[in-house]
Formats: structure tokens, C-alpha cells, sequence
């Protein structure tokens, strides 16, 4: 076979799928948003390929496709779109077109940045800050925007004349393992690229997932993966849900533990402070938890539930889920404390004051 024709026959089309999650509040009301970034928004939805159930619960963020930034990346345009979550979580998605003769091509855009200098997920961050200053008050206790959480897509839809996704990625093991953890394959030992590779998912011959803890590849050679992208920025989206509400309690905790031994035993109204901040964040956190969990209650298709349960391990969502619920115990326990500790000197003063009155009582009449 002539070069030329060699080539053309590896050649890998498709694109790099950059996602980028920020937290923003605790909650965010989308019912009549009409304008987001100077476009319409539209709820997405998932287009089912496959039988599914009927009446499965969808979820819908509102999604708005901003106009592409002047700069590029390495040359090549970007594609921004931007989601808006009800748990308030702000969802930059970044797109690059790619092409190359192997995935060892692909490496560079790891960490892409843009012909002016800036890092891509700057640019991401300036989209977040602008969709959080335009929803305002539909921003449910907003707090400072969070870093992102972000995670790379390396999306396929040519294979050259290979026309069998996992034949493709038999024959070039070792090269994937080495793009998706951004090390050269020579380099990886056989027990690390299979560790790498372990988690993958095929429905037909012409689709093929694996997921890795910092990228992913997907190949769809029929060219339709935006319900497969979904359901991996969702669970990138509960990731970083999840690393913040672990966070937030980590620091209240301490900083709670700390300052309990120094209050004053007379100053209850600074215990009654504290105990209503308690109850506030347990409420919302556990609410928070409960729904970030159930955020992929659309997964109807049972592939992609096959495919979400891989992101779900990937990114140990369990793991952090329990840290979660540990944490929340933890804050129950000191609530419970802390109300006690209400009670005692509450009662404790009514006791003085029951005294003080008696012995009132008495002095009047011996002064009679």
C-alpha cells in the first residue's frame, strides 16, 4: 500500500471534548429563564437510541451554545456550550476538532490553552462568572465559584477503514493506555495499561468506552455520542458535588470543634446561633446529597447505565458519597450536642431565676 494510502487508512477523525464543572450554589430556579449569555436556552435531552422505559424521569438543564471565543487552540476553533444544573452547578463544555494517524497525536491537548496564552479553563471560568452574575437571584445561597472540576473526552468518530471499534483498540492497546493516562506508552507496564483499559463498555461493534480517571476515550463510529458525553459530565458534575459538600463539612466541623470548648457558659444566645447554622447546613446538605444522587435518574437506556456505572467506580461517587454521609453524621452528632448543651443552660438559668424569685418572695415577707 502506497504511504498516502496507509495513512489515509489510520487516519483518526473526530474531537477532544473538554468538561469543566463549578459549583455555585446550593440550589438554582431555571423555571423562566428566558436569556443566558445572549442566546435562548433549551432543555437537553437525551435522544434514546435503544428500547428504554417508557416514563423515565429526565434530567434537564437548560443549555445555551455561547459564540466561540476569537482565540483558538492550537489553531483550531472551539465549540463552547454551557448547562445550568438545578443543584447549581454551572457545566463549560469545550470542543476541539482533531485528526491524526494515532492516538499518540492526540497527546499535546491534554492541557490545552489558547492561542493568546490563556489556559482553557480560564476562558471556561469567564463563562461560569458570567451565567452566575445573569441568573443572580435565582441562585439559591450563592457562595464563591468553585475550581473546576475538569475531565477530558478523547471522542472518535472515523476510524480510518477500521469499521470495528474494538478490533481498533486490540490492535493498539498499549497507544491508548498511554493518551489516556498522558504517558509514553513504552513506558506503561502491562498490569498498568490493563488497569487502565479495564473499565470499558461496548454496545455494538461501531461504539466502545473506557474510562480512566483523568480521560476518556469513546469511539462512535455511527457519529452520534452526545448521550454517552452526557452521562460522563454528569458524573463529573457529581464529583465535583460531592468534593465540595466534603469540604464544606470538613472545614465546619473543625472550625466548630474548635470553638465549642472556648464559648462561655453564660452566652447561650451564641449557642442558639450556632444551632440554627447547624440545622441550616444539615438540611441543606443532605437535601444537596440526596439530589446530586439522583441526578441520574434519566438513565433509562440500560447501556448508558452500564456506562455511568463505570464513571460511577472511576471516580469513586461512592466513596465520596459515604464521606458525605459520615460527615453528616458527624454534624448530627454535634448538633445533638450542641441543642443539649442548649437545654442545660437554659434550664440551668431558669433554676437560678426560680431561686432568685423564692427568695425574693421570702424577703418580702420577713420585711413585712
Amino acid at each position: 500500500m502506497p504511504a498516502a494510502d496507509e495513512s489515509a487508512a489510520l487516519a483518526l477523525l473526530g474531537e477532544v471534548v473538554y468538561l469543566y464543572a463549578f459549583d455555585v450554589s446550593n440550589e438554582a430556579r431555571l423555571e423562566g429563564v428566558e436569556t443566558l449569555l445572549g442566546s435562548k436556552p433549551v432543555p437537553f435531552a437525551v435522544w434514546p437510541r435503544r428500547t428504554v422505559p417508557r416514563y423515565v424521569p429526565l434530567s434537564n438543564p437548560l443549555t445555551v451554545e455561547p459564540e466561540p471565543p476569537a482565540a483558538r487552540v492550537n489553531g483550531l476553533p472551539v465549540r463552547l456550550r454551557v448547562r445550568v444544573f438545578s443543584v447549581g452547578v454551572v457545566s463549560v463544555t469545550a470542543r476541539v476538532k482533531v485528526k491524526g494517524g494515532a492516538p499518540g497525536d492526540l497527546m499535546t491537548l491534554h492541557n490545552p490553552r489558547l492561542d493568546d496564552g490563556r489556559p482553557l479553563d480560564v476562558l471556561a471560568r469567564d463563562l461560569c462568572a458570567a451565567v452566575y452574575r445573569e441568573l443572580g437571584d435565582r441562585l439559591v445561597r450563592p457562595g464563591l465559584i468553585s475550581d473546576p472540576e475538569a475531565y477530558t473526552v478523547f471522542l472518535l468518530t472515523g476510524l480510518g477503514d477500521e469499521r470495528d471499534a474494538n478490533r481498533w483498540l486490540a490492535d493498539r492497546r498499549r497507544e491508548v493506555a498511554g493518551l489516556l493516562a498522558e504517558t509514553p506508552p513504552d513506558r506503561l507496564s502491562e498490569p498498568q495499561t490493563d488497569e487502565i483499559l479495564r473499565l470499558r463498555r461496548s454496545f455494538e461493534n461501531s461504539d466502545l468506552v473506557v474510562i480512566d480517571w483523568d480521560a476518556a476515550l469513546v469511539i462512535d463510529l455511527d457519529g452520534y455520542a452526545e448521550d454517552v458525553l452526557f452521562v460522563l459530565e454528569l458524573a463529573n458534575l457529581q464529583l465535583e458535588e460531592f468534593q465540595w459538600m466534603d469540604r464544606v463539612l470538613d472545614g465546619y466541623l473543625d472550625r466548630a470543634y474548635e470553638d465549642m470548648p472556648r464559648r462561655r457558659w453564660w452566652a447561650f444566645g451564641a449557642t442558639s446561633t450556632v444551632l440554627k447554622s447547624l440545622r441550616q447546613l444539615r438540611l441543606d446538605l443532605a437535601r444537596l446529597a440526596d439530589e446530586v444522587a439522583h441526578a441520574t435518574k434519566f438513565v433509562g437506556d440500560w447501556h448508558l447505565a452500564r456506562v455511568y456505572a463505570l464513571a460511577r467506580e472511576r471516580f469513586h461517587l461512592d466513596q465520596w458519597r459515604a464521606s458525605v454521609g459520615e460527615r453528616l453524621r458527624q454534624l448530627d452528632e454535634l448538633y445533638t450536642l450542641t441543642r443539649g448543651e442548649l437545654y442545660e443552660r437554659r434550664m440551668y438559668w431558669l433554676e437560678i431565676i426560680i431561686v432568685g424569685l423564692f427568695v425574693t418572695d421570702l424577703v418580702v415577707l420577713l420585711w413585712r
